[in-house]
């Protein structure tokens, strides 16, 4: 783009009465295309179809969603309670759109926590929602700014690997593990980043080596099977990769194949992060063995962008997740600081909520 600025991927146009606009990241790099989301099944099916991703992304798409949910209620219900009614399944529906990501049902959730129980009127829960949406949205920024200075902060010397996509185009800021590194770049330090393609849909290769290029960052995409040749040549420094749910011991859920990266990492020595922020914890799972893992079409894998790279009659086993232990973890950062080590006690106390 030019200026070299990379576009946000979620926005909300007009007021109360206005809709949701999301980046169609299914297009990239390619094309630049803005969807409308103008009801409930738009933002349902954008999620679930990947035009939109990143668990903070996702969040903030689900927030939104709740305020267009709020207007086809407006626009069906004749009195308050009955708004209410539909407004909640509706919501239920968009937070059950990506089970992986915790990010998601906590938006939804914490924009119905502010819906008045009695609605004077059916317009006050569409404006109430969106000021909680926007605030969710807003948040996101700070959050994004301040992992990226805690993790530049601690980023070792030496060239950086990631995994999927964490930037801009997952959050509503600069990104999660993209942000560490970014900052550190804007900070003076000079480095080569290298980036897993991210099989089967390629978030890295199409999204992150974008998001990097238009920052004039230099990147190398690689494939993901190369990732332990990579390691051992000595070229890589650490590993920094996001997550979309991590479990009260540390264990994170990330795209398929982090956990392939953080075993070869450990097996090179080289420490191996976790970028993410606090509402992407879930507390109320001990471990990463509770942790629910969407798995996706055969198609991604059969047949990637409509080309057929497997035999008709072939199965696909397609989780879109793993899970890495926490013991592989060198430390996660958040908007709070560094849990490190990665523990149980550690993620409580930093979280405050030991």
């Amino acid at each position: 783009m030019a200026g070299g600025e990379v576009p946000v991927s979620v926005r909300w146009i007009g007021g109360a009465d206005g809709h949701l606009e999301l980046l169609d990241q299914t297009r990239l790099p390619g094309a630049i295309e803005w969807r409308e989301c103008r009801d409930v099944a738009s933002v349902i099916e954008a999620i679930r179809s990947l035009r939109v991703r990143g668990a903070p992304a996702i969040g903030i798409a689900g927030a939104y969603g709740v305020v267009v949910a709020a207007g086809e209620a407006l626009r069906a219900a004749q009195r308050p309670v009955e708004a209410r009614v539909r407004l909640l399944a509706s919501a239920e529906e968009i937070a059950a759109a990506r089970p992986t990501a915790v990010n998601l049902r906590w938006a939804v959730e914490r924009v119905l926590a502010t819906l008045p129980v009695a609605p004077a009127d059916i317009a006050t829960l569409r404006a109430t929602a969106l000021r909680e949406a926007v605030a969710i949205h807003e948040e996101d920024r700070r959050l994004c700014a301040a992992i990226g200075r805690h993790g530049a902060d601690i980023l070792p010397a030496g060239d950086v690997l990631t995994h999927c996509n964490t930037g801009a185009l997952a959050t509503g800021g600069d990104g999660t593990a993209l942000a560490v590194i970014t900052t550190a770049w804007a900070d003076g330090r000079r480095f080569g980043v290298w980036a897993d393609e991210t099989r089967p849909l390629f978030q890295g290769a199409r999204l992150t080596a974008w998001e990097l290029v238009e920052r004039g960052i230099p990147v190398t995409v690689l494939v993901d099977s190369a990732a332990g040749h990579l390691l051992a040549t000595g070229r890589i420094g650490s590993c920094i990769v996001g997550a979309d749910r991590i479990a009260a011991n540390g264990d994170t859920a990330n795209k398929i194949g982090t956990y392939a990266l953080a075993v070869l990492a450990a097996a090179h020595g080289v420490p191996f992060f976790v970028a993410a922020p606090s509402s992407t914890f879930d507390l109320t799972i001990a471990d990463g063995s509770a942790i629910p893992i969407e798995e996706r079409a055969a198609a991604e894998v059969t047949s990637p962008w409509g080309v057929t790279v497997a035999p008709a009659g072939a199965a696909a086993f397609n989780p879109a997740f793993d899970v890495t232990p926490a013991r592989l973890v060198r430390g996660i950062v958040t908007e709070r600081g560094v849990i490190a080590p990665v523990t149980a006690a550690e993620v409580g106390r930093v979280l405050g909520r030991g």
